[in-house]
């Protein structure tokens, strides 16, 4: 299969994105001086990532690269954020060692399907669920005060159970080999 870029607007605000990483996590680094501006520019990612969904859907603007470059560059912002969240002690090892994982079961199952299988793994509304979920925490995180750490921890215990839940579905629903594919009912991919 193969799958091209297309240069529509949820696309360029997908590109937009991936570029603003770099800027995030530097920003996150220079804690806490720049904590207001690192949040303001995580909720501007955010906002573009549910921005980009809704042009996509609404004017009929959706692409095969965007059902796969969207949820890439999702992850790499979530992988960033909470890897440079934990070089400055704001989270426990657990949490990007966790996230790193997931996706890289994610990554190798989605390279099974599409090599033995032909089919290529769309996002489900579990799976938005978990990002939503990370985000949410994310997003706390920038504001939880230092102690107890406790506070800080139990951030991720539901984006992480709930990830958990999203990866033995996508399992379940492509690997093991169920015909039922609700990819294009759920996606809001560009």
């Amino acid at each position: 299969m193969h799958v091209k870029a297309e240069w529509t607007i949820p696309n360029v605000l997908t590109l937009l994105r991936l570029l603003a990483i770099p800027f995030l996590c530097r920003l996150i680094w220079l804690w806490p001086e720049r904590r207001l501006t690192a949040f303001i520019l995580f909720l501007a990612i955010w906002f573009t990532d549910m921005l980009d969904g809704f042009i996509a859907r609404r004017f009929n603007q959706t692409s095969e690269f965007g059902k796969l470059f969207d949820p890439l560059v999702d992850k790499l912002f979530q992988l960033a954020t909470a890897i440079t969240m934990f070089m400055i002690g704001r989270i426990p090892l657990w949490v990007p060692v966790f996230m790193l994982v997931r996706e890289g079961l994610m990554i190798l199952g989605s390279l099974f399907a599409l090599k033995k299988l032909d089919k290529v793994v769309y996002s489900s509304l579990i799976g938005k669920l978990s990002t939503l979920l990370f985000v949410l925490a994310f997003g706390a995180l920038f504001w939880v005060p230092d102690e107890p750490r406790l506070i800080r921890d139990l951030l991720f215990v539901p984006p992480v159970l709930v990830s958990t839940l999203a990866t033995i579905y996508y399992a379940c629903r492509n690997l093991v080999g169920s015909s039922h594919d609700d990819s294009d009912k759920n996606t809001d991919h560009a």
